[in-house]
């Protein structure tokens, strides 16, 4: 648990450096990067939910 959450705060500041070059280069490709692994990152934080949901539910 521990290290998912950790991942996620990493992830989380990686979409954020991305988008800190992208406003520094104006490089798309650090913008596409950053909203890549944001999303991503969403997505696996709301199935992490998603389970502890269910486990408090079953």
């Amino acid at each position: 648990m521990l290290l998912f959450r950790w991942a996620i705060i990493l992830l989380l500041l990686f979409a954020g450096v991305c988008f800190a070059f992208y406003a520094a280069t104006n490089q798309v490709k650090y913008k596409r990067l950053g909203w890549v692994v944001l999303k991503w990152t969403i997505l696996a934080a709301l199935g992490f939910f998603a389970v502890l949901i269910a486990e408090r539910v079953l």
